[in-house]
């Protein structure tokens, strides 16, 4: 081996690790082919932590703070690895830093709607999203459930898992909650704080911790909205016969006022016919001939012996009571008149 790579072999002295970009929730520090030396300095900074791994065994994790790596404060790493030199000589071990700062401004949201059983509408699809934030707390539980032997890991790796964690806390909270969805607007604060209660715990498995959980809306898909907005406009109507008589009265101002538009149309249209139907019944009585007066009881004369009446002695032609209506001015006329006496029309 050349000297100078076996003296920059012996010289990583000073350890420490900075963020290259936002979203790095671990980093494996680069040390590959490279030995750390007795003594050395360890710099673990706010919002921080480094965990020492020996043969995919962890060991030491330390917080924020500067450190001399010695058998003091690696007693773990030391036992691990049995040095018999009272840790003279460099070792050679894994070491990740941890980022743990605040992972603000997350996104959570249902993809597809969820089906919820809801106590007014039954079985109810339903969607909902929001923000929640984390911080990683627990470095050994998340390298051993989460990041393994990875060199790098960032938040948009792990943001599916946390996604379906909320996706089904959420249900369950839901479901828990038996707070009816035209309610659920008023107590989004709630029903986000029953999220949170049953999303902590699948959080802590990771090894983070959840900071804040919102829920900024609940909604149906877009066919279920229609019909509840019609459902709320039934309501909201009450007797569908006053709405019916109250928007005809709200139309004719408006037609009255646009006689050449369509709703003018309307309303003439309607005016006509209305006047339509009174001529026509106008028409039909005045078709009907009237009510024949009754018949004068004519005189009882004497009679001849022939049958023929006497005035005087002067003997007439006799005359027969049946009678009949003109049909030209429906007068009653004999039954044996040719033209009517009133209007002189022929009788047929």
């Amino acid at each position: 081996m050349p000297f100078g790579s076996f003296l920059k072999k012996q010289f990583i002295d000073v350890i420490h690790w900075t963020e290259e970009g936002p979203g790095v929730l671990m980093e494996r520090f680069p040390m590959q082919d490279m030995e750390i030396q007795n003594g050395a300095s360890l710099t673990v900074r706010e919002s921080q932590m480094a965990l020492f791994v020996n043969e995919g065994k962890a060991a030491d994790a330390f917080g924020p703070g500067l450190y001399k790596l010695t058998t003091n404060t690696l007693p773990l790493l030391t036992n691990l690895k049995n040095w018999d030199k009272l840790f003279q000589s460099p070792f050679k071990s894994d070491l990740y830093f941890f980022s743990t700062r605040l992972q603000t401004n997350q996104r959570w949201g249902t993809q597809q709607p969820i089906t919820i059983r809801d106590k007014e509408f039954g079985a109810v699809r339903l969607r909902g999203f929001g923000v929640y934030s984390y911080r990683l707390t627990n470095p050994l539980a998340f390298h051993q459930n989460v990041a393994g032997t990875q060199s790098q890991y960032e938040v948009g790796q792990l943001e599916p898992q946390l996604r379906n964690a909320v996706i089904t806390s959420f249900t369950t909270a839901f479901a828990k909650a038996q707070v009816p969805f035209l309610d659920m607007a008023a107590n989004q604060g709630e029903l986000a704080k029953l999220i949170a209660a049953e999303v902590a715990p699948q959080f802590a498995q990771y090894g983070l911790e959840l900071a804040s959980f919102t829920v900024e809306n609940l909604s149906l898909p877009d066919e279920l909205q229609k019909r509840l907005d019609e459902r709320i406009s039934m309501n909201m109507v009450g007797d569908m016969r006053q709405y019916a008589a109250f928007q005809a009265a709200q139309s004719i101002p408006i037609a009255a006022a646009n006689e050449g538009g369509l709703a003018g149309m309307g309303v003439g249209l309607g005016a006509g016919v209305g006047i339509g139907g009174l001529m026509a019944d106008a028409m039909r009585g005045a078709m009907q001939p009237p009510a024949a007066p009754a018949a004068p009881a004519a005189a009882a004369a004497p009679a001849d012996a022939a049958g023929g009446t006497t005035d005087g002695g002067a003997p007439r032609v006799r005359v027969s009571g049946a009678t009949k209506f003109c049909i030209h001015c429906g007068a009653s006329i004999a039954a044996v008149a040719k033209f009517c006496s009133e209007c002189g029309g022929a009788q047929g």
